[in-house]
């Protein structure tokens, strides 16, 4: 067994970046993984381009049941450190929106920039290592299907269960537990909604069809895209809601964020009284959902016939269509997981748990889950860069 100051479990993004920086301080580094090639969700994030931070990012933008602790590791390893890690290897890249920033050519650019920096630490990877026990005693040891290894320290690197076709699994959380770490409840998060037979009837032939909305549940809300799908809600607006929707709760929807829909309704009977209803709704959203919001209120004949109770009906699902989801489509479409060891067992600044010295945990398997757009990258930049100055 080769001596190791650390073995971190996880080739992702929080493990390459906890890797490189350990090994880059001089730590002997083993760095295992289940799969044959690091970086795998990076791999296919952004649809290839990685979306691998935010400028906006900031403590308030990451769900947590202690909110505060994600603050010291985003605030010591800044969305700006990592830029300037990308501009350091050449890597081209360009904002999108809202501050999410993309690699010009591809994803690979990211994994590439994390191994060489990985190699410039002298860290050893291997892959293809499938874990078959962990242990601790005097020190902890790691059993694989292709020996063992042992090391003072240890970091749980290995993510959440979503996207499994990815290899994702519980074996973060697992091994939480055996050391005795307790969990929040672990749920799919940044993930497509269901919704019921009756719903989906009346939204049967919207399947495709995308128009920029507000999302909203309780205090929360949020702008962008809405997708029709064929078993309910997606695209940006209801990723983001999902984080914060919990089963039974209802949530509100805007289809026309910037306009005053019954001014609008009451203007267009005036200006055009022999006007269709679904005419006048496909002003403002595209003409499959039109012609759906009128069959859904029975909107029949010119506008002009239409008296203002129907007006005001018609006005209210256009700025508040509120309907309560059956679900989300889980964890095989969920981007993240919220949820996983609970903080309050964990350092903020060291990632380190208090009653089992020397292991820690990073990443998306502790319980910081980000918003849509680069979020959940700078958590895993950070995170592994604190623990990486600890361990």
């Amino acid at each position: 067994m080769t001596p190791y100051d650390v073995i971190i479990l996880g080739a992702g993004a929080a493990g390459l970046m906890c890797a490189m920086t350990a090994g880059q301080r001089g730590r002997r580094v083993l760095l295992l993984d289940h799969a044959d090639r690091a970086g795998a969700k990076i791999l296919i994030s952004g649809g290839g381009r990685c979306n691998f931070t935010n400028l906006h990012a900031a403590p308030d933008r990451f769900l947590s049941a202690n909110p505060h602790f994600a603050k010291s590791a985003l605030g010591r390893y800044t969305q700006r450190d990592f830029v300037a890690l990308v501009e350091k290897h050449g890597v081209p890249y360009h904002e999108k929106t809202l501050g999410q920033l993309f690699c010009d050519r591809s994803a690979r650019d990211i994994v590439r920039l994390l191994l060489d920096e990985c190699a410039a630490g002298g860290v050893d990877l291997r892959l293809g290592h499938r874990i078959t026990d962990v242990a601790r005693s005097d020190a902890f040891r790691v059993a694989t299907d292709r020996g063992g290894f042992v090391a003072p320290r240890l970091v749980i690197a290995t993510g959440g269960p979503s996207i499994p076709k990815m290899g994702a699994t519980s074996f973060a959380y697992e091994l939480a537990r055996r050391f005795g770490l307790a969990l929040v409840e672990p749920r799919p998060a940044l993930v497509p909604l269901t919704l019921g037979a009756a719903t989906l009837a009346a939204c049967r032939d919207l399947a495709g069809v995308a128009v920029e909305g507000v999302a909203g549940t309780e205090r929360t809300s949020f702008r962008e895209a809405v997708l029709f799908t064929h078993r309910g809600l997606s695209g940006p607006a209801i990723l983001q809601i999902s984080s914060y929707w919990r089963p039974g709760a209802e949530i509100a929807l805007d289809l026309a964020p910037d306009l005053d829909a019954l001014a609008h309704l009451k203007d267009r009977r005036r200006t055009r009284p022999k006007a269709e209803a679904k005419s006048v709704l496909a002003e403002v959203l595209p003409a499959r959902l039109a012609q759906s919001v009128a069959d859904e209120l029975k909107l029949t004949g010119p506008i002009a016939n239409l008296p203002d109770r129907e007006l005001e009906r018609t006005a209210r699902r256009l700025k508040a269509w509120r309907f309560v989801p059956t679900g989300t489509e889980g964890f095989a479409k969920a981007e993240v997981t919220a949820g996983g060891v609970d903080t309050a067992g964990l350092s903020q600044k060291t990632m380190e748990a208090r009653e089992v010295p020397g292991l820690h945990v990073i990443g998306e398997a502790v319980d910081v889950t980000g918003w849509l757009g680069g979020y959940n990258f700078q958590w895993a930049w950070a995170s592994g860069w604190a623990a990486g100055q600890a361990v």
